[in-house]
C-alpha cells in the first residue's frame, strides 16, 4: 500500500522529520540537498561580486635627490607624455587598477617629496600612522652625480627610519603589534633563511633604491662605475632593499621600473631576475644579493687596517667619499624660489609681495643707519 504524506512548510530544511501514519507506522522525510551547477555559479558569483567592490590601497613615497628623474619616473609609470616640471615641495598622485570587469579598483597613492634632502621634514604626511601599514619608499639617486649619491642615501634613509619610528609610537595604542608585525614582513621579503640575516638592518618598510640618469653613467669611467655599483649594492642590501637601474631614455630600464612600482601599489608578483654585472643596469630584488658576492669595499688591505671604521657601513662610506668627495645637499640656496616661477602668477599677491619686499629693504636701509650713527655717537661720547 502507498502511502502519501505532506510536510509542513515550517519545518527546518536541516532537519529530520518523523510523519506518523494511520497505520501506525513512522516514515522519515529527507528533504532534498542536491546542488546544481546553477546554484553553485550564483554562490561563486556573488562571492567573487563581494570581493571585487572591497578597493584596497597602498602608497608609494618618492623622494631622492634634485633633479634625479623622480618626476619622470612618475609620468612614464602613469603613462602621461608630458613634459616634467619641478616639484614644488610635497605633490600627490594617485593611480587606480581594476581587478577584473565591472569591479572596484584598487588605488595607489604617489606622493613625491621634491627639494633632495632639504625639505625631508614633510615626510610626516605621507608616512603617517595610518599610512605606514601599506607604505613603501622609493629613494632616487642620480647616478652621474657621485659626489651627492652618498649624502643623499645617508640624509634620507636616517630621516625616513626616524620618521617610521615615530609613527610606530603613536600606534602604540592603537596597533601594539605593528613593529613585530612590519619586522615579520621585511624578514619574509628579505629571506628568513638568508645567510646574511644576522648582518644586515631590514628597513621597517618596503625601499627600492633607483639609480637615475643610466644612460649618463654608462660613459663614465669604468673604475668608477664599479665602486658605484659594489656601493650601492652594499647599502641595498643592508637595508635589505630593492636595487634598481632606470634611464628615461632606456625603454627596458623604464619597464623594469614600472613592474617594481606596480608590484608595490598593486600587489603583482615582484620580478626575480637579476643582474649584477657593473657593466650592465644593475636589477637586483630584495634578498637576492649576498655581502659575499658584492665582496669587500675596494681598498687596499694597507688602506683598510687605517682606517679606524666600528662598522662595515663605516668602511664603505671612507672608499666612496674617498674616490668622490660628497657635495652637502641640504642647502635651502639650492632649491628655486617657487614664488618667482612664472606658472604660480598670481597678480593681486605678487603685487602686494612687491609692495612688502620694498617695505622691508626701506626697513633694513633705516635700521642699518640708526645703527652707524649709535656708533658714531658712542665713538664721540667715548
Amino acid at each position: 500500500m502507498k502511502a502519501f504524506c505532506f510536510v509542513d512548510a515550517s519545518y527546518k530544511s536541516d532537519q529530520i522529520v518523523n510523519i506518523p501514519i494511520s497505520c501506525h507506522q513512522q516514515i522519515q522525510y529527507f528533504p532534498s540537498r542536491m546542488t546544481t551547477l546553477w546554484d553553485l555559479a550564483l554562490d561563486k558569483a556573488a562571492k567573487t561580486q563581494d570581493e571585487g567592490n572591497t578597493a584596497e590601497e597602498n602608497s608609494l613615497f618618492i623622494i631622492g635627490a634634485k633633479n634625479a628623474g623622480k618626476t619622470s619616473i612618475i609620468l612614464r609609470f602613469l603613462d602621461r607624455n608630458e613634459a616634467p616640471k619641478p616639484t614644488v615641495a610635497l605633490e600627490y598622485t594617485y593611480a587606480r587598477r581594476s581587478k577584473g570587469h565591472n569591479m572596484a579598483k584598487d588605488i595607489g597613492h604617489i606622493w613625491e617629496l621634491g627639494g633632495g634632502t632639504w625639505l625631508s621634514k614633510l615626510m610626516d604626511v605621507p608616512l603617517n600612522p595610518d599610512t605606514i601599514d601599506h607604505a613603501a619608499v622609493i629613494i632616487c639617486v642620480d647616478l652621474s652625480k657621485p659626489d651627492e649619491i652618498w649624502f643623499t642615501l645617508e640624509s634620507l634613509l636616517q630621516s625616513c627610519r626616524t620618521r617610521i619610528d615615530t609613527a610606530i609610537t603613536e600606534m602604540k595604542q592603537s596597533h601594539p603589534n605593528i613593529r613585530d608585525i612590519l619586522q615579520r614582513r621585511a624578514a619574509d621579503s628579505f629571506g628568513v633563511d638568508h645567510e646574511d640575516k644576522n648582518m644586515v638592518d631590514l628597513f621597517p618598510v618596503p625601499l627600492i633604491i633607483v639609480g637615475t640618469k643610466y644612460d649618463l653613467f654608462q660613459d663614465m669611467d669604468s673604475e668608477k662605475r664599479k665602486v658605484i655599483c659594489k656601493t650601492l649594492r652594499f647599502i641595498a642590501h643592508s637595508n635589505g632593499a630593492t636595487l634598481q637601474f632606470f634611464s628615461i631614455k632606456i625603454e627596458q630600464l623604464v619597464q623594469k621600473v614600472r613592474a617594481v612600482m606596480t608590484n608595490q601599489l598593486f600587489g603583482t608578483t615582484p620580478s626575480k631576475a637579476i643582474q649584477i654585472e657593473y657593466n650592465k643596469p644593475l636589477m637586483v630584488p630584495a634578498g637576492l644579493d649576498s655581502l659575499q658576492a658584492i665582496g669587500p669595499p675596494p681598498l687596499s688591505d694597507k688602506d683598510i687596517g687605517r682606517v679606524n671604521a666600528k662598522k662595515p657601513i663605516d668602511l664603505w662610506k671612507h672608499c666612496f667619499t674617498s674616490y668622490f668627495p660628497q657635495t652637502n645637499t641640504d642647502n635651502p640656496a639650492r632649491v628655486e624660489d617657487p614664488s618667482k616661477d612664472p606658472k604660480y602668477a598670481e597678480p593681486a599677491i605678487d603685487t602686494l609681495r612687491v609692495q612688502k619686499d620694498e617695505e622691508l629693504e626701506r626697513y633694513r636701509r633705516q635700521s642699518e643707519r640708526r645703527a652707524q650713527k649709535k656708533t658714531r655717537y658712542d665713538e664721540i661720547r667715548a
